[in-house]
């Protein structure tokens, strides 16, 4: 919800659950944020069994974004990998995340379980950004098909304002961070990581064509989550 100076209000479930395992009393001061940037001084008024209410003080330009934004796009990875990676993806600043079923993704969504998993990780992104003291909560996208019937990959043709990098274990491929230099730092950069198994050929290919350069993050392979946080701190996004 949007805050204001001198607004009176409860906070939300989570917030105010926050607030009372950190054993926080009437009286004390804490921080809030909208998501839209900057934050705002409060004060506790009243502790209840599962409520806390607050009184919002005064508003301050505050920004911690990196300097580059990096939208990630995923393939789905399975169990609860999929919630760690939002998790660590959000704290290390991530702008935005879209998560793709892929040829071979296990992970399958559709319909109101999809938009149910959509909120779910949404809620672990604004849980990270309380933990780590990060005020712009990042985009969590609906899910979608990687290609296919309104594909993913179809909607990326002829969108120039973003680097685009897919990773890929392909020999001879550039490094990530040496593709990264070659823009400049305030760029954005979109990055298409796999599931577990990786995108199929085709996916790459398809990907490649609509101008995603291939790049690798080393020489050794790493997991579908682990991936996608590596090209993040690579690209600067912490």
């Amino acid at each position: 919800m949007p805050l204001s100076t001198g607004a009176a209000f409860a906070l939300p479930p989570g917030a105010a659950r926050h607030v009372q395992v950190l054993r926080m009393q009437p009286g004390d001061a804490l921080t809030l944020f909208d998501g839209a940037g900057g934050e705002y001084e409060a004060t506790i008024e009243r502790m209840g069994r599962s409520d806390v209410s607050v009184t919002v003080g005064a508003h301050h330009p505050v920004e911690r974004e990196a300097t580059r934004a990096v939208h990630l796009a995923v393939g789905m990875p399975a169990n609860e990998r999929m919630d760690w990676l939002v998790e660590k993806a959000t704290e290390l600043g991530v702008a935005s995340i879209q998560p793709l079923a892929t040829a071979h993704g296990v992970l399958r969504l559709s319909g109101e379980r999809a938009e149910k998993k959509r909120a779910h990780w949404e809620a672990i992104a604004i849980a990270a950004c309380e933990q780590c003291g990060r005020n712009r909560v990042p985009v969590i996208h609906p899910v979608r098909s990687f290609s296919g019937n309104s594909g993913w990959i179809d909607a990326q043709q002829g969108e120039g304002a973003a680097a685009r990098f897919v990773l890929s274990l392909a020999e001879g491929t550039q490094g990530i961070a040496t593709a990264a230099a070659a823009h400049a730092p305030d760029r954005d950069v979109r990055v298409l990581s796999g599931p577990e198994g990786g995108l199929s050929a085709a996916e790459e290919q398809e990907a490649i064509a609509r101008g995603f350069a291939p790049v690798t993050l080393g020489l050794r392979v790493l997991r579908a989550e682990t991936a996608a946080l590596a090209a993040l701190v690579s690209l600067g996004g912490a």
